[in-house]
């Protein structure tokens, strides 16, 4: 199979041609003809399998078919992501593919100036990438009208809901118009996407290229266990050992982040940081660094994950495990992409135990366990299965306790032989201890 019998048009091939593409991935050989005859589609597939390419391809060729010219201040296509990083990831990939067609394409997001934005829009964009957020702030503003659009696709939709977009969905669901084509990308599916797909889209073909919630099988995946503040020494200790040369690390928390980053460059290796608190333009820079090399670790916080897209990432280091499992899977799609192989490594403390068994219950396996030399951790992390289950070590049973002489202190309970004991057939209401209250010998 090739793009061409997949009904692309000449201008569109041509730009495939300039970027190496030759054979379509399954989830575009599925998605493309579906959403050129129109049809409301729900995709699922995992990362780096080119679900981009799958709806922005089709989606420039009906806008370049189809419809009238765009006017002042409008959109006939409009992309929703996450986070700007995807924004501009996204963007730049519909960019390259619209080359040789009279298009116009622009990326909207926040924290950067929303007034260049808006002067950009006075124009009419043909199709338009944004986050939800400024995309409301533009619209509320006058700056942007949705009578033209024909397409909305929500891309990474069950991350919108993660980061808290539900409102600025349902908000921007009543804001277009009811006759449109809806399609919806993601390498997961939660629940709650079904919900919202059933509420936004019309009698959807479902596609499923993988199966829901597993990772790619070309990332090998293991866990080292260690106690909590040790984590940042032995970080060090693995990127040492295993002459890491290009790593991306997950942290919790931004100042997790700030302070990984600080203890890395303290010792003299070539560290940056991404998350929500950095300007636009920092985190950008920070980015292009990681990808050209220039800098040996890059440390990210949940928020990035999805938008960061590096050629032959060799590895990824979960610094922290994430709260929400699905992000597990998402974080370790950062490499082993396009048929590459990866590595994904997780250092574990007993704290996250239970985060751990939520991560192996949503990918159905067990991690395989490592504990590195002078690093075993004091607090026992346990053990835990695909099943969802923390398995307990059973505790060893209590020996009697016994008083000077010798003899079996009773405690709580009689025994059966004693006088006072109550009969078998009634059971005691309450645990009552039984002492002698006869009298007391004296000693000669």
């Amino acid at each position: 199979m090739t793009f061409a019998t997949l009904g692309l048009i000449e201008p569109l091939l041509r730009s495939l041609e300039t970027l190496g593409y030759q054979t379509p991935t399954p989830v575009q050989a599925q998605a493309i003809p579906a959403v050129l005859a129109g049809r409301d589609l729900m995709a699922a597939a995992q990362t780096g399998t080119g679900k981009t390419a799958g709806f922005a391809l089709p989606l420039l060729q009906l806008l370049a078919m189809e419809g009238p010219k765009v006017t002042a201040n409008s959109v006939r296509a409009l992309i929703l992501v996450p986070t700007r990083e995807l924004a501009e990831q996204v963007h730049e990939a519909v960019r390259q593919y619209a080359e040789n067609l009279p298009l116009s394409t622009y990326a909207v997001y926040g924290g950067v100036s929303i007034n260049p934005q808006m002067m950009k829009l006075r124009k009419g964009v043909d199709l338009l990438v944004a986050t939800p957020g400024r995309l409301l702030d533009l619209f509320r503003q006058n700056a942007l009208k949705f009578n033209q659009l024909q397409t909305l696709v929500l891309d990474e939709a069950d991350r919108m809901l993660d980061l808290g977009f539900s409102e600025e969905l349902g908000n921007i669901y009543k804001a277009l118009p009811k006759k449109r084509q809806t399609l919806l990308f993601s390498a997961t599916f939660s629940d709650a996407i079904r919900t919202l797909a059933g509420q936004m889209l019309n009698d959807p073909l479902s596609i499923e290229v993988s199966p829901r919630n597993v990772a790619a099988n070309t990332v090998k995946q293991w866990v080292v266990t260690v106690d909590k503040k040790r984590k940042p020494e032995l970080f060090v200790h693995l990127l040492r050992k295993g002459k890491w040369k290009q790593v991306l690390v997950f942290a919790k928390t931004r100042n997790g982040v700030d302070a990984l980053v600080e203890k890395l460059q303290g010792l003299g290796i070539n560290a940056d940081g991404i998350h929500g608190d950095k300007p636009q333009a920092t985190r950008q820079r920070a980015l292009d660094r990681f990808k050209a090399s220039e800098v040996q670790i890059l440390v990210a916080t949940d928020v990035a994950a999805r938008g960061l897209d590096i050629e032959d990432l060799p590895l990824v280091v979960n610094f922290d495990l994430p709260i929400v499992a699905e992000d597990y899977i998402h974080r370790i799609g950062r490499t082993g992409r396009a048929g590459n192989t990866g590595q994904a490594i997780s250092l574990v403390c007993a704290d996250e135990v239970n985060l751990l068994s939520a991560i192996e219950t949503l990918t159905r396996q067990t991690l395989p366990r490592q504990m590195e030399h002078d690093f075993e951790p004091e607090h026992r992390v346990p053990d835990t299965d695909a099943s969802g289950q923390v398995v307990k070590k059973p505790k060893k049973p209590k020996k009697p306790k016994t008083s000077s002489g010798g003899k079996r202190n009773l405690g709580k309970w009689v025994e059966s032989g004693d006088a006072s004991a109550p009969e078998p057939s009634i059971k005691p209401v309450r645990k009552v201890p039984v002492f002698n209250t006869g009298p007391r010998k004296r000693k000669p």
